[in-house]
C-alpha cells in the first residue's frame, strides 16, 4: 500500500525542486521536438501538460512527464509518413484514448514481470548516457542540442565521436561556467544558513551572470547565442495562441493513423511504466505508483497534448531522478514546473534564453553521476552472475541503442539466467555417512523438461548396488518426461543394476507410487545422518560419489 502524501507537505522543497526541473525541461522539450521534426513549440506544450494535466491526474508523487528522446524516432517517422503535423496530432490524441483504455483494462500490471536487475541497470544506463551526451554542451560544443539521448545522433556522430569532436571544439568561457556551476552545485549546501536556496537555481543564476558579465567586458569568454537555450519568442498575445494546433480530425478514419496511434500508445506506455517503477525506486519514501493509474493519467494527458498541438508525452527518468536530487517529495514540484513552462513560455521566454547551455549540463552531470555510481556496480557483482549479468547487458544495451531495446535484452538475458539456474539444479543430493550408503535426491520446486536430460543421465550414472531415495515433497511441479524417467528407472533399470529405490513425497496427480512405506524399517531417512546437501547435476553427483 503506498504511503499518502500531502501536496502541501514539503511545498518549499516542491517549490524549488520544481523550479530545478522546468530549467532542465526547457531546453529537452525544445530540443526533442527539433529531433522530431515538430514545430518548436509542440515540445513546449507536451512540458506544459505533462507537469499540469498528468501531474494532476497521476498517483506518483514523484514521476514527471513531457515530451521524450524514446519517441523522437517514432514521431519524425510518424509525420514523414501522414504528410502534416495536424494528421500526426490526430493520431496522439487516439494513442491518449488507447492508453485510457489500457489503464482500465488494467494492463498496467505489465511492470510488475520487470525484474530490478533490469530496471536498476536502466537507471545506470540513463545515468552513463546523461554524462556522455552532457560532455560537450560542458564544454560549449552543442552540435546534439536537440537533446536526442540516442546513441546514434540525427546530426551523424555518435555518443562517443561526439565526445571527439568536443575536443576540437572547446570553447574557454562555457567550460569555465560548467566548472563554476558543479562546485556550486557540490557545495552550496554545505554551507550554513544559505543552503535553503536550491544549489540549482544558484549555479543558473550565477551561469547567466557570469556570461553577461563576460560580454558586458566585451571579452571572448562570452558564451555566443548559440550556447544559449532557445525558446521561440511571440511577439503578441494572439501570436502566442498561434502557436497552439488543433488535429485534424478528418483523418480520424485512416488506418494509417491508426498505425501510428497503435504504436505510440504501446511505446509510450511501457516506457512510461518503466520510468515510474525506476522513480519508485528512487524514492526515499519507498511509495509505489498504481501502473494502471498512471496509464490512465499519461492517456489524459496524451489527449489533451494531441488536442492543442503537443508531443506525445511519457514519463521521463531523467527530469523525474533531477526532481528527486533537488528535493522534490510530492506532486506539486511536478505540477509546479508545468505552471512554470507555460508562465515563462507565455511572458518571459527572452529572460530564460540568457541561460548557458554548460549551466543545465552541470545540473545534469552531477544527476546522472548519482545514477551510475562505482557502488552500484559493485552492489549488483555482489548478489552473483545471476544478477550481474543481466543488469551489465540491460546498461550496455541501452547505452549503445535505446531504452526499449536494452531493457527486452535484459530481459531475455534475466529468463535465460533463470532457465540455466534451473537447468543447472534439478535436484539437491546428500549421501548417507552410514554403512547403507544411502543417496538421497531431493527433487527442486519446479522440474520442467529442461531438467529431463540432466535427471536422466544422473539415474543411469548411479553405480549398481545402491540404495537412491527420490524425494519429490518439496516439489510443486514435474514434467510428465521427467516422470516417465523415473517410472522406467524404478520399474526396469533400476533392478537391472541392483540399485534399491525409495519413491517419496510424490503427488496422487503424478501417478507413481510412493515406497517409502516399504522401508521405512530399514532404512533411515533421516537428515541427522547426511553430509551437506549439494545442488543437482549429473556431473557433480559423479565427482562426488567418485570421491567417495
Amino acid at each position: 500500500m503506498s504511503i499518502k502524501t500531502s501536496p502541501f507537505s514539503n511545498i518549499k522543497g516542491d517549490l524549488s525542486a520544481g523550479l530545478v526541473v522546468f530549467l532542465i525541461a526547457v531546453p529537452l522539450c525544445l530540443g526533442i521536438a527539433l529531433a522530431s521534426g515538430a514545430p518548436l513549440f509542440s515540445g513546449m506544450i507536451a512540458g506544459i501538460v505533462g507537469g499540469i494535466v498528468i501531474g494532476a491526474f497521476s498517483g506518483s508523487n514523484l514521476s514527471v512527464s513531457g515530451p521524450a528522446a524514446g519517441l523522437t524516432a517514432i514521431v519524425l517517422s510518424a509525420i514523414t509518413q501522414l504528410g502534416a503535423f495536424d494528421i500526426f496530432l490526430m493520431a496522439v490524441v487516439i494513442g491518449g484514448a488507447l492508453q485510457l483504455a489500457f489503464g482500465f483494462l488494467k494492463a498496467g500490471t505489465v511492470a510488475n514481470y520487470f525484474p530490478s536487475n533490469v530496471i536498476t541497470g536502466m537507471l545506470t544506463a540513463i545515468g552513463i548516457i546523461i554524462i556522455l551526451k552532457q560532455i560537450p554542451h560542458a564544454f560549449g560544443y552543442d552540435a546534439d542540442s536537440e537533446g536526442d539521448f540516442a546513441f546514434f545522433q540525427v546530426d551523424g556522430e555518435n555518443s562517443f565521436t561526439a565526445l571527439l569532436s568536443t575536443l576540437n571544439h572547446i570553447d574557454i568561457g562555457a567550460t569555465l561556467i560548467t566548472i563554476i556551476s558543479i562546485l556550486i552545485i557540490l557545495y552550496w549546501g554545505k554551507i550554513p544558513k544559505v543552503k535553503v536556496v536550491p544549489a540549482a537555481l544558484v549555479a543558473v543564476l550565477a551561469g547567466i551572470g557570469i556570461n553577461e558579465l563576460f560580454a558586458a567586458m566585451g571579452s571572448s569568454l562570452a558564451v555566443s547565442s548559440k550556447h544559449l537555450v532557445s525558446l521561440p519568442i511571440a511577439s503578441s498575445f494572439n501570436e502566442f495562441l498561434g502557436q497552439f494546433t488543433l488535429p485534424n480530425f478528418g483523418s480520424l478514419a485512416s488506418g494509417e493513423v491508426w498505425t501510428v496511434a497503435f504504436t505510440i500508445a504501446i511505446v509510450a506506455s511501457i516506457e512510461t511504466l518503466l520510468n515510474v517503477e525506476a522513480t519508485d525506486k528512487l524514492d526515499p519514501l519507498k511509495r509505489y505508483t498504481s501502473p494502471n493509474r498512471e496509464l490512465k493519467a499519461q492517456g489524459i494527458g496524451n489527449m489533451v497534448s494531441g488536442m492543442i498541438g503537443g508531443l506525445p508525452i511519457t514519463s521521463v527518468i531523467v527530469r523525474s531522478s533531477a526532481n528527486i536530487n533537488a528535493g522534490g517529495r510530492t506532486k506539486a514540484s511536478t505540477i509546479t514546473h508545468g505552471i512554470l513552462l507555460l508562465v515563462c513560455a507565455a511572458l518571459i521566454p527572452s529572460l530564460l534564453n540568457k541561460i548557458p547551455l554548460a549551466t543545465l549540463a552541470a545540473i545534469l552531470l552531477v544527476t546522472g553521476y548519482k545514477l551510475c555510481k562505482i557502488s552500484v556496480f559493485k552492489q549488483m557483482f555482489q548478489k552473483g552472475k545471476y544478477q550481474w549479468v543481466p543488469f551489465m547487458v540491460t546498461v550496455v544495451a541501452i547505452v549503445f541503442t535505446n531504452l526499449l531495446l536494452g531493457v527486452a535484452l535484459g530481459l531475455a538475458v534475466s529468463v535465460l539466467a533463470i532457465l540455466r539456474g534451473n537447468l543447472k539444479t534439478p535436484y539437491f543430493f546428500t549421501k548417507s555417512q552410514e554403512e547403507t550408503g544411502e543417496l538421497k535426491l531431493e527433487l527442486a520446486q519446479e522440474v520442467s523438461f529442461l531438467n529431463k536430460a540432466n535427471i536422466l543421465l544422473t539415474l543411469d550414472h548411479l553405480p549398481n548396488n545402491t540404495t537412491v531415495i527420490l524425494d519429490a515433497s518439496k516439489t510443486s511441479y514435474i514434467d510428465q518426461d521427467v516422470l516417465d524417467i523415473i517410472r522406467e528407472f524404478a520399474q526396469i533399470k533400476a533392478p537391472q543394476k541392483q540399485i534399491k529405490v525409495i519413491l517419496t513425497g510424490f503427488k496422487d496427480v503424478y501417478k507413481i507410487t510412493n515406497t517409502d512405506h516399504m522401508f521405512i524399517d530399514q532404512h533411515n531417512l533421516s537428515h541427522d545422518t547426511v553430509t551437506n546437501v549439494k545442488t543437482g547435476t549429473h556431473k557433480e553427483l559423479i565427482k562426488e560419489l567418485t570421491l567417495n
